[in-house]
């Protein structure tokens, strides 16, 4: 499981805080804070790999996304705010294109509401975090 944000931008600490929480329940959980591009790397060798990101397409904050990004191009749509130069989905179209694309790929995008410099989660996306990282300790724990 990879969790991407940026700890001092608010909602966009969302991937972060899943991995954190996976990692103290004794799973295996990588965090990625720079450029999307670096995912490449993080996932060579792995056949299936779990994305936690922060995603803004104007849905209710806290809403929970669920894609098989293996399967078919990412929409740009939840990308639409990113804190990156390369968004995930940008990351995600480049592997496929160089054939660096894990068989199985998830992504995991809990809509955010409020991703400026300094600000703490919000209440919603809070929430959303607990239920993503429940629910994958269940998954993977199994």
């Amino acid at each position: 499981m990879l969790g991407i944000g940026n700890p001092w931008r608010g909602d966009d600490a969302a991937g972060l805080e899943v991995a954190r929480r996976l990692r103290e329940a004794g799973l295996r959980a990588l965090e990625r804070e720079g450029e999307p591009s670096t995912l490449l790397d993080a996932w060579e060798g792995e056949r299936e790999v779990i994305l936690v990101d922060a995603v803004s397409s104007g849905c209710e904050p806290g809403t929970v996304h669920r894609l098989d990004a293996a399967a078919a191009p990412l929409p740009a749509e939840l990308f639409a705010v990113s804190t990156h130069h390369l968004s995930v989905a940008d990351a995600v179209e480049l592997a496929r294109s160089l054939g660096r694309l894990p068989e199985r790929l998830e992504l995991y995008g809990i809509e955010g509401a409020a991703f400026d410099a300094g600000g703490g989660m919000t209440p919603a996306v809070a929430e959303a975090v607990e239920a993503v990282a429940a629910e994958l300790r269940a998954r993977l724990s199994a």
